[in-house]
């Protein structure tokens, strides 16, 4: 009888040895394994694999921007029947909200396809009323940044503001509140924390890098093209 509560003891010992090893190790697993930024974001739509909000490069003029959205206004300007300024909220519950995937390519050489959920500019527009003799709209950032792109441009390519990347609302980093997906043109066009849309009847303006010899019109390389 005292063997076998000897022997009882020593399993119960060694399994609660196993048991503690166990433990530790799923411990050091958690505290070692890397965290997803954006936990929430999605990798995968309609059978496309999507690039991480995580794989995007930091290179704005001025570092990442961070917008008090309660004072957040979007102004619409220039060659427009009235001047209109929404809020954050406004342009969430005023507008129809589209989904695209569309790939930002870089002239730094990166890229990154992502699914972008936002508004048509030229919806964006509508309630200012566009002026017949427009034919580019300038697009201002918070931190000063700039750049232009052609009115048939943004209509015929139904080109949008995001609001969201991977179903993730933009983070700081990213643009917040609105940033411009502007398909079939290189990453400097996509104008990141706008704040201002001027319709002009200046096809020739030249924003933030292209005053700095990047050319107006961006166009992809042809191995860039999907």
């Amino acid at each position: 009888m005292e063997k076998v509560k000897r022997y009882t003891i020593v399993v119960v010992a060694v399994l609660a040895s196993l048991t503690l090893s166990m433990v530790f190790v799923g411990i050091y697993y958690q505290s070692n394994t890397p965290k997803r930024l954006y936990p929430s974001e999605i990798r995968e739509y309609n059978g496309a694999n999507l690039s991480s909000i995580s794989d995007f490069k930091e290179n704005s003029i001025k570092g990442p921007q961070t917008i008090d959205v309660s004072t957040y206004r979007l102004v619409i300007k220039g060659l427009v029947n009235q001047t209109v300024e929404y809020t954050y909220d406004q342009v969430l519950s005023k507008f129809e909200k589209y989904q695209k995937v569309v790939t930002l390519h870089c002239v730094e050489g990166w890229s990154a396809k992502i699914l972008w959920e936002g508004f048509l500019v030229k919806d964006l527009l509508s309630e200012a009323g566009v002026k017949s003799d427009a034919v580019a709209l300038i697009f201002y950032a918070y931190d000063g940044y700039s750049t232009s792109l052609p009115l048939d441009y943004i209509n015929e390519k139904d080109i949008l503001i995001a609001y969201k990347m991977n179903d993730v609302v933009l983070p700081p980093e990213r643009g917040f509140p609105l940033q411009l997906v502007a398909e079939s043109k290189l990453g400097y066009k996509w104008i990141k924390w706008i704040t201002e849309i001027e319709v002009t009847n200046n096809p020739d303006y030249l924003g933030y890098w292209e005053s700095r010899g990047y050319p107006n019109n961006a166009t992809l390389p042809d191995n860039w093209l999907p």
